[in-house]
């Protein structure tokens, strides 16, 4: 008999512990169910709340003549405002060309602030609609010093403009490969001031990837889209193509490919999977500019030379024959031992396999000691630092 009870009592309570173990999987799943709901409800919400302004204000049921400020204190300029800003979209305002976007202005505000305003042409489409929202929404909560700051926007009736802080110097690229014009003499940035630019954009990408969550993809960074200032600091620019990445570790997003040729990663190009490592490949193209002065495709070079990372990749594996790369508008200005170690950089950002790639964090922390190890007086070739340049935001 007791044994008969005590083996009842042993069935007794292992169904309690069964009843308890599914009763707290089934709060569990409940709570986690909930959290996900609020999750949507708060995406979805603040998706709404951003359309409805966008609509509001195409419609003109918007108050007339006032700088309206989000949540995020991002001005809603009027289209008037804008039109008396750029002297009536002049064509001496045009400084550059938004991607596919459209024109891009310098303007003034009437409390004296330089701007770049880039107007959206009416034949962008979905996509440059999209691209817009996109650059209003995320650009509204990034905050960092390596970003280009966008001021506000405008989206009165059929216009649609977004107005950023002016970058004097406009785009690396047109620092990289000047246009020669009459009269006018090429801007050539020194070695100092490139490992700077290299680093500032490193950070900027650093940012996106591992202070933000879940992180951001830019999906287009290259040179046009890395920005100076009057003192040729970098900004990264241009979010119309960027992407929420997966907040997993390894994760990636599935997506339509998208960007600029000779800075698509090889991975994102045949399966559409895009992961932080796709910015990390563009990085190191655009550390390869840096160091050879070369576009990244130039069919018109010769056999073999024509793709970039093709004609780099296995010079920079030999200590010997780093130098060979090297722009030679440096005329040798540079120190030997941080090229060497700046190419090893770029020879790892442009790794055909994604994971073999290092993270925006570990590219900072190896220029880091290379930047500071060089004084503030950083030269440029060919100009005065304190000539006059031209904004430009996106690519050109």
């Amino acid at each position: 008999m007791e044994e008969r009870e005590e083996a009842y009592q042993r069935k007794e309570r292992a169904s309690l512990v069964a009843i308890v173990v599914l009763a707290c999987l089934a709060v569990s799943s409940l709570f986690v169910a909930f959290s996900y709901y609020c999750y949507i409800r708060n995406k979805v919400s603040k998706r709404h709340r951003i359309n409805k302004k966008f609509n509001c204000e195409e419609k003109g049921d918007c108050q007339d003549g006032k700088q309206e400020v989000t949540d995020k204190e991002m001005h809603v300029f009027t289209f008037k405002q804008l039109h008396s800003a750029t002297c009536g979209f002049s064509k001496s305002n045009v400084v550059g060309h938004g991607g596919g976007f459209g024109l891009v202005y310098r303007g003034v505000l009437n409390d004296g602030r330089k701007v770049a305003i880039k107007f959206m042409d009416n034949n962008a489409g979905k996509q440059g609609g999209e691209e817009f929202k996109m650059e209003v929404e995320l650009l509204s909560r990034l905050r960092s010093p390596y970003l280009l700051s966008l001021l506000g926007y405008c989206s009165d009736n059929s216009h649609k403009l977004l107005v950023y802080e002016f970058m004097a110097n406009g785009g690396l690229q047109k620092h990289l490969y000047p246009i020669i014009r009459s009269g006018s003499v090429p801007l050539r940035l020194d070695w100092e001031t490139r490992m700077r630019i290299a680093l500032e954009a490193a950070k900027g990408l650093e940012y996106l990837h591992e202070q933000v969550s879940p992180p951001v993809i830019h999906r287009d960074f290259k040179s046009s889209n890395v920005l100076l200032d009057r003192d040729f600091h970098a900004k990264v620019s241009d979010f119309g193509l960027a992407k929420v990445g997966s907040d997993k570790a390894g994760g990636h997003v599935s997506t339509r490919v998208l960007g600029t040729q000779g800075y698509v990663a090889p991975e994102y190009a045949l399966t559409g999977h895009l992961t932080t490592k796709s910015d990390v490949y563009s990085y190191g193209i655009v550390l390869l500019e840096l160091l050879t002065g070369r576009v990244p495709v130039d069919m018109k070079r010769a056999t073999g030379e024509g793709v970039l990372v093709s004609w780099a990749l296995p010079q920079l594996a030999e200590r010997d024959k780093v130098v060979d790369v090297m722009d030679p508008t440096l005329e040798g200005q540079y120190s030997t031992k941080e090229v060497v170690q700046v190419a090893a950089i770029a020879a790892m950002c442009v790794q055909e396999e994604a994971d073999y790639r290092p993270l925006m964090a570990d590219v900072v922390k190896s220029l880091v000691p290379l930047v500071r190890s060089r004084g503030s007086g950083s030269k440029l070739s060919g100009c005065s630092p304190n000539s006059p340049g031209k904004a430009s935001v996106g690519s050109q």
